[in-house]
């Protein structure tokens, strides 16, 4: 009878997630500031306009940076 061997950090972390519910909400915060910023980008003003070349783009990078925030929050 072969018996596996299991490490206590590992029995401990059987029933833990690995994102709690804050994660979550801030994930789909960001999301959410990613979509603002392809909608300010959309549009059938000047294509040079100062919202979509560099308010929009600040916008979407802003949200990219809040979602890597809410990942690796602990």
């Amino acid at each position: 009878m072969i018996e596996k061997k299991t490490s206590p950090a590992t029995q401990d972390n059987n029933n833990e997630m690995v994102f709690t519910k804050k994660n979550y909400q801030l994930l789909l915060i960001s999301v959410a500031i990613v979509v603002v910023g392809f909608l300010l980008m959309m549009g059938t003003t000047d294509i040079y306009d100062l919202r979509k070349t560099l308010l929009a783009p600040m916008v979407v990078l802003f949200g990219f940076g809040f979602g890597i925030y809410a990942i690796l929050k602990k």
